[in-house]
C-alpha cells in the first residue's frame, strides 16, 4: 500500500527507477501511456523489431515527440528522456537499467530475454505469460539464484488471481478455487484465425478499420490463453487443475460460491484448491446474469461456525451452506496496471505472482485430425489450441507445450482433441525447447500431482 511513497521518494531523490520495455504492442503501449505519469519511474529504452512502431506507440498514446529521441541510452539516462531501439541484448546487457519487462508474447523470445536478465543482474516482470507457462519455474529459479527478482504482470489476469488468492490466505482462508472469467462455448477449441471474427461478432468492415491480429484474437477464443493463465496461476499459487483441465462452466458473480465448491457438496469442483475458467456464455449461447468476462475471482472456506456467522452479518453472498464465499474482480487493466509491479519488484524486491513448482501446463492439443507431414502453426492458429492438465500428466505422456507448438512438423497423424507429443513431432533445436527439457529433466513428480526441483536451485 506504500508504493506510491516509495515512487515519490525516489522521484524527489531524482533516482528513479530506471525500465527498458521491450515489445511495444497492446500491452506496452498501455504501460507507456500510465508510465509517463509515474512519479519515480524512467522508461529509458523501448525496444521493438520495428522502431518505428515503437515510435508510432509513443506518439499515440501521447509522449511529446521530444521525450524519445535520444540518440543513445546514455542520452536518455542523462536527459531523462527514452531511447528507442531494436536490440535487446545489448539494451539488456547494458548498464544504468532496473528493471526489465517482456512485453513480446513470443516464447522463444521471454526465455531468450528472462536467461539474459539473470546473467547481467536485472529484474524481469514477465508479461510474457506464454513464456512463463513455457518454462517459468526453471526461469524464477534461475532469477533467485541470480539475486534478481522474477514476476509476473500485474494488470494481466494471472497476477490479479495471485494477489486474491494470498489475501485470502493471509487473512486465514482456504482457497478453494480460483480463476478468471472469459467468452467460452465448447465448439470454440476448433475456432480459427479464418472464423474468429464471426465468433466475436466483428463485421469485415470492423476488420478491415482495425489493427486486429486473428491469430492473437483466436488464442483468447479457442482456449489457448486460458489454458496458459491458470498454468501460470498454479505454479505461482500451489493450486492444481482437474484432471481434465478446464470446464469453463457457465456461471455469474453471484453463483461463484455456489458452483466452484467440490462436487462432494454439491458443486463442480474436482477437488478443493483448484484452478477454473467461468463461462459468460450457457452452451447454448445465451448471456450469463452478472458475467465476470473480463474478471478474476477467488472461492474460499469458512473456518468455523463463528465465520459462517459473520459471512452472513456483513453481507457476504455464500454457497446454500454458508460454508463458501466468493471475492471477485470483475475487470483487469492489463497494461495500465503493469506500474504496480515495476515498483514492487524494483522497491520491494517483491513479485507479484512467481512460479515456485511446475504443478500444471499448457499442452497441444489437435483442432481437427492432423496428417502427418503438416506444419504446426502454434497459439491460436489452424493446428492447435493449448490444453490445461497437471504438470504429472503431461511429463507422464510427454506431451508438447503449446508454447513450442509453432513451425514444427508432425511426423504422424494426431486425431482430432488428442495430444500433441514430443515424438510426433520433428527435433525442436532452440534455445527455449532446449530450457524446457532442462526444467523437466530437474522437475520430478509427487503424489500431490505438483512437480518439484530434483534440487534446491537449478544452475
Amino acid at each position: 500500500m506504500n508504493l506510491n511513497a516509495l515512487l515519490s521518494r525516489r522521484a524527489a531523490e531524482a533516482r528513479p527507477v530506471r525500465v527498458l520495455l521491450i515489445g511495444a504492442g497492446k500491452f506496452g503501449s498501455m504501460f507507456l501511456a500510465q508510465a509517463r505519469h509515474t512519479p519515480g519511474l524512467h522508461v529509458a529504452a523501448v525496444c521493438d523489431l520495428a522502431p518505428e512502431r515503437a515510435r508510432a506507440s509513443l506518439e499515440r498514446v501521447g509522449w511529446p515527440q521530444l521525450r524519445y529521441e535520444a540518440r543513445t541510452l546514455d542520452e536518455a539516462l542523462a536527459r531523462h528522456t527514452t531511447f528507442v531501439h531494436d536490440d535487446a541484448p545489448s539494451l539488456i546487457g547494458a548498464g544504468g537499467i532496473d528493471v526489465v519487462i517482456d512485453a513480446t508474447g513470443s516464447p522463444l523470445a521471454g526465455v531468450r530475454h528472462a536467461l539474459a536478465c539473470c546473467a547481467q543482474g536485472k529484474h524481469i516482470v514477465m508479461v510474457n505469460v506464454e513464456a512463463d507457462a513455457l518454462a517459468g519455474p526453471l526461469l524464477a529459479a534461475r532469477a533467485r539464484s541470480a539475486g534478481v527478482v522474477y514476476s509476473l504482470a500485474y494488470g494481466d489476469q494471472p497476477a490479479l488471481i495471485c494477489e486474491m488468492v494470498d489475501w485470502a490466505r493471509a487473512a486465514g482462508f482456504e482457497v478453494v478455487a480460483a480463476g478468471k472469467g472469459t467468452k467460452y462455448l465448447p465448439g470454440y477449441h476448433e475456432s480459427t484465425p479464418d472464423t474468429v471474427w464471426q465468433h466475436y461478432g466483428f463485421s469485415a468492415q470492423e476488420v478491415a478499420a482495425g489493427d486486429f491480429n486473428a491469430q492473437m484474437f483466436n488464442s483468447f477464443l479457442d482456449g489457448t490463453k486460458s489454458a496458459i493463465e491458470m498454468a501460470a496461476v498454479c505454479n505461482a499459487t500451489g493450486l492444481i487443475p482437474a484432471p481434465g483441465g478446464l470446464r469453463f462452466p457457465a456461471c455469474g458473480v453471484d453463483d461463484l460460491a455456489q458452483a466452484l465448491r467440490p462436487a462432494g457438496e454439491g458443486g463442480l469442483l474436482h477437488h478443493r484448491g483448484q484452478v477454473e475458467v467461468v463461462s459468460c456464455m450457457h452452451d447454448d449461447g445465451r448471456p450469463v446474469e452478472r458475467d465476470l468476462r473480463w474478471g478474476v475471482y477467488t472461492v474460499f472456506a469458512a473456518g468455523s461456525d463463528y465465520v459462517r456467522r459473520c459471512f452472513r452479518e456483513y453481507g457476504l453472498r455464500t454457497d446454500a451452506s454458508g460454508a463458501y464465499s466468493a471475492m471477485y474482480k470483475p475487470f483487469h487493466l492489463i497494461g495500465l496496471e503493469l506500474g504496480i509491479s515495476v515498483a514492487s519488484v524494483a522497491l520491494r524486491g517483491e513479485p507479484t505472482g512467481s512460479p515456485d513448482a511446475f504443478r500444471a501446463d499448457a499442452i497441444a492439443t489437435a483442432k481437427r485430425d492432423l496428417r502427418a507431414g503438416e506444419t504446426l502453426d502454434g497459439e491460436g492458429g489452424h493446428t492447435v489450441y493449448g490444453k490445461l492438465v497437471p504438470a504429472a500428466e503431461s511429463m507422464r505422456v510427454g506431451a508438447l507445450p503449446i508454447g513450442l507448438a509453432h513451425r514444427c512438423t508432425l511426423t504422424r497423424a494426431i486425431a482430432r482433441h488428442s495430444t500433441v507429443t514430443w515424438n510426433d513431432v520433428t527435433p525442436i533445436d532452440n534455445e527455449a525447447a532446449s530450457i524446457r527439457r532442462e526444467m523437466e529433466r530437474l522437475y520430478v513428480s509427487t503424489a500431490s500431482g505438483a512437480t518439484r526441483p530434483a534440487r534446491a536451485e537449478p544452475s
